[in-house]
């Protein structure tokens, strides 16, 4: 009954996932590539945000035709505001942080594109829940002396106001910027609208820098191709697909006299010219980021810079720490109990704890590879594999659940209908492109199906002789928001990239077509409320399939590079046990090099 790897044709895709998306049809095409960016298909990077197939190119074209439109339009001064600020509203601003971290995240959602504010905002909160508590709204309800209620604001913008889209951002909130001394990052766009509310003069003289006179494009239209962003010593990549790209604003850095020292906190390239400029400045209590990361990212990718810069606001006293964690995915009653206990012998003999992601349940209902004989096992009724299983958590591994089938029905979704291959929790399909496209939630999707899922899957572990799982990884890290809360009230924490749906911040009713995936480099309190542990760098994954190429040690060590650049992170992945032994002996040989320390999920 055995299989080789050659022998059956496992999906296990080495995704790279779209970070943002917004679902602007009724399909969310999902498959992305490693370093394309484009948005991901089955499991090893979360099926990150899907683009819309109308994709985000409309908005890019329409903030760069505002930004040509601001670049020409004649400059009339304006009034002032910094006078108006009173001396309550300075009490306010001035008032001592919380005793825990806190963070005030403040997100567009007015114009034809207001939709993506909640999306961007939803990641933005959820790596603001690695350091304490936060709050998330729309930046049009910002009341005077708001800031100084919180350690430090994130503001995103991520409508361009100007032109057809007036102004929604509050005159309080430019003011409290300017007047306050909180840290406050401020992401994309309408800086320059700050510096026309408050005076040129003002902004300038405080922070060193000219919004007003900084722009997205050249004087031509061009954003170039800035392809790389260097930060904490290491070169991050960024790679947006043609006619995608909104560009990165460049900072108009003021010298001389009366102009206050501005710190290059990250440096872009633009691969066209050749050219450097800073992706992120900091002057005061401001820091400002000249794009909106959370679009078209990697394991690699720029958002790293922004997750580390999250320390220097809300946790500037944090040592430098790396440690690592894995865990070897979709073990079934399939499964070869000889390559496991190697794989045990081999971790105990390295020291290593790592995570085991067991389906209690095999089916393949139309016999795919089983010469057409349908055919269901359960974890009771392979107890070798259970004595295998029970090997490896006294050396050290870590029993986890990945769903109860990992499959749906009879149905192919997108593949087999089979263990492993097939997504449980949501519907996809493949299209004639040969990517993975996420169709929403299952038809009986509900509290209860999903409650029923969970319990069946307990219910073979107790039946197997087996402890109950310690923690939850979605299969193909995909479910519905409904589908994650279920999770949650059965488990401490996921361990896992997951789906983030529009409707969440504002309390309304989920929306299933519209939703980012994220992936994280530290443990995070997400906006679901539950906690939600790192797997940030993928997998090994030796051939390419639905447009994602090979993953080889090389490219998960050279990502765990890349996330050295987090102070306090981690490099995470996880590994299928079918494949050889010297793979997996390559990437952790090479991330310990790194300097990194190998801990337990079960730590955490």
């Amino acid at each position: 009954m055995r299989r080789t790897p050659g022998g059956r044709r496992r999906r296990r895709l080495s995704l790279v996932p779209l970070l943002i998306a917004a679902l602007l049809g009724t399909g969310v095409v999902a498959s992305a590539a490693a370093p394309d960016g484009r948005p991901p298909a089955p499991e090893q990077l979360s099926p990150a945000a899907t683009l819309g197939r109308a994709g985000l190119g409309e908005w890019a074209r329409a903030q760069l035709a505002a930004d040509a439109q601001r670049r020409t339009a004649p400059r009339t001064p304006l009034r002032p505001i910094l006078g108006t600020v009173t001396d309550t509203v300075r009490k306010l601003l001035s008032a001592a942080a919380p005793d825990t971290a806190s963070t005030l995240v403040l997100y567009d959602d007015a114009g034809p594109y207001g939709y993506l504010g909640e999306l961007y905002a939803m990641a933005a909160a959820n790596l603001g829940g690695h350091f304490g508590s936060v709050t998330a709204k729309p930046v049009r309800q910002y009341t005077a002396g708001l800031l100084g209620q919180y350690t430090a604001t994130v503001y995103l913008g991520s409508t361009y106001y100007g032109g057809g889209i007036p102004d929604a951002v509050p005159a309080a909130f430019y003011q409290d910027v300017l007047a306050g001394t909180k840290p406050v990052t401020w992401v994309g766009d309408n800086i320059w609208n700050m510096g026309n509310a408050v005076g040129a003069a003002q902004f300038t003289q405080k922070y060193g820098w000219d919004p007003t006179t900084s722009y997205f494009a050249d004087a031509n239209g061009s954003v170039g191709n800035v392809s790389q962003v260097a930060y904490g010593g290491q070169t991050l990549t960024r790679k947006i697909p043609a006619g995608q790209d909104g560009g990165v604003l460049r900072p108009n850095i003021l010298t001389g006299a009366g102009y206050p020292a501005v710190t290059r906190v990250a440096e872009a390239l633009d691969s066209a010219s050749g050219a450097t400029f800073p992706w992120a400045v900091r002057s005061a209590n401001l820091t400002y980021i000249g794009e909106i990361p959370f679009s078209y990212v990697s394991e690699s990718d720029r958002v790293i810079a922004y997750e580390d810069m999250l320390f220097d606001a809300l946790a500037p006293g944090t040592a430098a720490r790396h440690r690592a964690m894995f865990r070897l995915e979709d073990i079934s009653p399939d499964s070869d109990p000889a390559q496991l206990r190697a794989m045990a012998d081999y971790l105990y003999s390295q020291h290593i704890p790592y995570g085991i992601n067991v389906i209690p349940v095999y089916t393949d209902p139309k016999g795919v590879y089983s010469n057409g004989v349908p055919q269901t096992v359960t974890l009771a009724q392979r107890p070798q594999l259970v004595s295998a299983l029970k090997y490896m958590l006294a050396r050290g591994a870590v029993l986890m659940e990945h769903g109860y089938t990992h499959q749906y029905g009879t149905t192919d979704n997108p593949y087999t209908a089979v263990t492993g291959d097939d997504f449980e929790f949501y519907r996809a399909h493949v299209d004639a492109s040969d990517n993975v496209v996420y169709d929403g939630p299952v038809a009986e999707d509900s509290t209860a199906w999903a409650q029923s899922r969970v319990n069946s899957g307990l219910a073979g572990f107790a039946a197997a002789g087996l402890p109950r799982p310690q923690l939850w990884t979605t299969p193909h890290y995909a479910g519905s928001a409904t589908d994650y809360r279920v999770f949650a009230q059965n488990y401490p924490a996921r361990l896992e990239r997951s789906l983030y749906f529009a409707g969440t911040l504002t309390g309304g009713t989920a929306d299933p077509n519209r939703f980012i995936g994220q992936f994280f480099p530290y443990v995070v309190n997400d906006v679901y409320g539950t906690k939600v542990l790192p797997e940030n760098i993928g997998n090994y994954e030796p051939v390419a399939q639905n447009n994602h190429p090979a993953r080889f040690p090389a490219d998960l060590v050279a990502s765990a590079r890349a996330n050295l650049a987090v102070r306090d992170g981690f490099a995470s992945f996880f590994y299928h046990p079918y494949y050889p032994l010297q793979p997996l002996k390559d990437t952790i040989d090479g991330i310990k090099a790194l300097g990194y320390t190998f801990v337990s999920p079960a730590a955490l």
